[in-house]
């Protein structure tokens, strides 16, 4: 049953991920990657929210790994960082870098504050 909720989510993550990667880089004309930021810091937030809620296994499984797992992207992230440094543009690599770990690691903060303001 388990695999059944995470590839279920993953069904609903990985096409959100790629509609909404699209949606945000369209919006900007840059070489930047905003949708993969986009994305990744949402997860990040979701997956904060969820360690703070008192969800079960099956939710866990469905929400976290499924739907984040498969909206969040690591891969992605990774290649657009070594393609801005193979073609020449360090200071969006390197601030891409820094904008996905500590924006991700603050909106996983977030969701977990929020979590834990809303189960007092």
């Amino acid at each position: 049953m388990t695999v059944l909720l995470v590839a279920l989510g993953a069904a609903i993550g990985a096409p959100l991920r790629y509609l909404t990667d699209r949606l945000v880089q369209s919006r900007h004309d840059s070489v930047f990657p905003w949708g993969t930021l986009a994305v990744n810091l949402a997860g990040s937030f979701i997956l904060g929210l969820l360690a703070g809620l008192p969800v079960g296994a099956a939710w866990s499984a469905l929400l976290g790994t499924g739907f984040c797992g498969a909206l969040t992207t690591y891969s992605t992230f990774s290649y657009e960082i070594l393609r801005l440094i193979q073609d020449g543009s360090r200071f969006y690599a390197l601030a891409g870098i820094i904008a996905s770990v500590v924006g991700g690691l603050g909106a996983g903060a977030m969701g977990l504050l929020v979590a834990q303001a809303v189960t007092g």
